[in-house]
């Protein structure tokens, strides 16, 4: 029995994310897709391919990915994944746990949602600055405020 197309594609996301090709990973995203997570918050089409692009060029190749538990039918599918990087404001080692969750439209996702612990991100990230306050809404919004502006400067907005 082979695997369902949508399956497939997410193994095609995360391949390409193992391997830094950031136009693989575009190309298993629709033109209107969606991405959101605690880091950036709520992103949409063009931002969401751009967001993979300069996380990998921004890592310079010091990024583990590794994936398990893909599951897709025609509609929704899901991962579990890990990334091992330093955070490039800090130099500090991160060991991120993130379940993804996907919606399919036209054989790409059109939406794609990530969780993970904000207080053990930013604990790891931050230091004790994110172990007193990565909890909070304050510190999820500063975190999401950085990110966006460093987006938008990469895409030259």
């Amino acid at each position: 029995m082979s695997e369902h197309p949508n399956h497939q594609l997410l193994e095609k996301l995360y391949q390409s994310f193992q391997n830094g090709d950031a136009a693989g990973m575009r190309a298993c995203y629709h033109p209107e897709a969606t991405f959101e997570d605690p880091a950036f918050g709520k992103l949409k089409g063009d931002e969401v391919g751009q967001m993979w692009t300069m996380l990998l060029e921004r890592s310079a190749g010091q990024l583990d990915i590794t994936y398990s538990q893909i599951q897709a039918d025609d509609h929704t599918g899901s991962a579990y994944w890990e990334a091992k990087y330093l955070f490039s404001k800090t130099k500090r080692p991160v060991h991120n746990k993130i379940n993804s969750r996907f919606r399919f439209q036209d054989g790409l996702i059109i939406d794609q949602k990530d969780t993970f612990s904000m207080w053990r991100w930013s604990s790891m990230a931050l230091g004790a600055t994110g172990k007193l306050l990565g909890f909070t809404a304050f510190l999820k919004r500063k975190v999401q405020r950085q990110s966006r502006t460093l987006l938008w400067k990469y895409m030259g907005r």
